[in-house]
């Protein structure tokens, strides 16, 4: 693997999502300094919770900090909680955002804890469906014209890819299936 890849690492599932590049071949970096986004091809935001997040990235400029990572070509793959800091608007409520992503995104729309769930999902670009879990996941409520449909379940949008910008509102990480690491660490080279 020849792109330096890395998982911002201050909070949520960063170490499976570093696992599942390991198993892809990858020998990803935690992140948890700005400083060390110099020299990536590729970001993983995990979910986790997004306001927690946004907490956490007050210590230093990681706004301004990604957003130069990704004007300068990093690819950003966001899940859940990093689909939702990635996006361009968020509701329910309303927070602060990245905005790399031209979609608008409701948190907590699938509901609490409670409401979590696995499934499978039929993802372009991969050969065998993809086993996937919701956790307190956002919807896509709105995407610009720019954005492209990946996959979708119950017909709404679940990933979704803008330029190097990818999002998905699930946890890919948590099932063992690596396919979707596998197919993001192709788009880097």
């Amino acid at each position: 693997m020849s792109a330096s890849v890395g998982v911002l690492a201050l909070q949520g599932d960063y170490e499976a999502h570093a696992k599942a590049l390991a198993r892809c071949g990858a020998s990803p970096l935690e992140i948890r300094r700005v400083a060390q986004l110099d020299g990536l091809a590729g970001l993983v935001i995990p979910g986790g919770e997004s306001t927690t997040l946004l907490n956490l990235m007050r210590d230093e400029p990681w706004f301004e900090a990604l957003r130069a990572f990704d004007a300068r070509g990093g690819s950003v793959f966001g899940t859940c909680a990093g689909a939702i800091l990635v996006s361009r608007e968020v509701r329910h409520p309303a927070q602060d955002s990245l905005a790399l992503l031209d979609a608008t995104i409701e948190r907590n729309a699938y509901g609490r804890q409670v409401d979590s769930f696995e499934t499978e999902l039929a993802v372009a670009g991969l050969a065998a469906p993809l086993g996937v879990a919701f956790i307190r996941a956002p919807r896509f409520v709105a995407l610009g014209p720019g954005v492209e449909v990946l996959a979708t379940h119950a017909d709404a949008p679940v990933l979704v890819r803008e330029g190097r910008v990818v999002a998905a509102t699930f946890h890919p990480e948590i099932t063992g299936a690596d396919g979707l690491h596998a197919w993001w660490l192709r788009t880097l080279s």
